[in-house]
């Protein structure tokens, strides 16, 4: 086995210009050494080999067939080392393709939306969007990055803080002149109240109510399983949903949903983060500048306390 404090590189790249110059002083000249710098490094490179490369004289170096069989060797590695090094700084130009998951609220609200920006910002790059409500396995399912809402749960995964949005109660005018507005916690009780058909680790509907912290259960005609059909049957009327505001707020927007019991809600959020496999801590470039950009585009921002009208 080579020892590892020799430069063997360095000896092959010495060697070749040695034969490629002709002798020990042009090549001393070129590599800014001595000769007998030279001269030395080639001496011990015959010693360490165990043969012969070079029969000097006092007029010119001939080189023996296993010299000239280590130069063309030598040409050769030196020319894939080249290589190897060269692509490895193309790489820092990122390329290839990122596998994305992600809820489906999250996925047609924040991700789908800067998704033309990124390619167009990096074209080298390509995404393969998985949107789920399922809870995967980022190793087994080959995914690079994770957008979760909500708690995380303890894991091997890093993750990676996009923002926070309070969590807020909804409804469409149509149900309301139908059903009335509920004025305090205790009213919802007289409503529909959507919900999801998963367990989540924040129970209820949390709300503060003369000081006190009460949780109000969603006990609807209607469960599915994802947030964006929980968004739509409440724009059709069908029921009150409690949802963060960054899926909301266009709805608020264009008064499709009206905010309800403002004045009663705790301010809790719903944080959005990035999950992803940490690798010991080192990641592709082309991860890095996926999550950089989510970071700077994804608009999950709060949306300000209103009150009823």
């Amino acid at each position: 086995m080579a020892r590892l404090d020799v430069n063997r590189s360095g000896e092959m790249e010495v060697f070749v210009r040695v034969v490629e110059l002709g002798g020990f002083s042009a090549a001393a000249r070129a590599l800014r050494m001595t000769p007998s710098a030279i001269s030395k490094l080639v001496g011990r490179l015959e010693a360490r080999l165990g043969v012969r490369l070079v029969n000097r004289s006092t007029r010119k170096l001939q080189f023996t067939p296993e010299g000239l069989l280590f130069y063309d060797r030598s040409v050769g590695l030196l020319a894939d080392m080249d290589e190897v090094e060269r692509s490895v700084a193309e790489a820092e130009v990122p390329s290839g393709k990122i596998r994305v998951s992600a809820n489906v609220p999250v996925g047609r609200q924040l991700l789908l939306p800067i998704v033309p920006a990124f390619l167009d910002a990096y074209p080298k790059l390509s995404l393969e969007i998985s949107l789920t409500d399922q809870l995967i396995d980022l190793l087994e399912q080959r995914t690079d990055v994770a957008l979760r809402s909500g708690p995380l749960k303890s894991s091997q995964l890093v993750a990676r803080k996009l923002g926070a949005a309070r969590m807020m109660i909804v409804g469409s005018p149509d149900y309301f002149a139908r059903y009335g507005v509920p004025k305090t916690p205790g009213e919802l009780a007289q409503h529909n109240r959507l919900g999801f058909s998963y367990t989540r680790m924040v129970k209820g509907w949390p709300l503060i109510d003369d000081g006190v912290k009460k949780s109000i259960s969603s006990s609807g005609n209607v469960q599915v399983s994802d947030g964006d059909a929980l968004r739509m049957l409440a724009v059709s009327g069908v029921g009150l949903v409690r949802l963060a505001s960054f899926m909301v707020r266009d709805d608020i927007a264009a008064k499709r949903l009206v905010p309800i019991l403002e004045e009663f809600n705790p301010g809790d959020l719903d944080e959005l983060h990035a999950v992803y496999l940490g690798l010991g801590g080192l990641l592709p470039i082309r991860i890095r500048v996926f999550l950089d950009f989510l970071v700077q585009r994804s608009k999950i921002s709060e949306t300000p306390l209103t009150r009823n009208a």
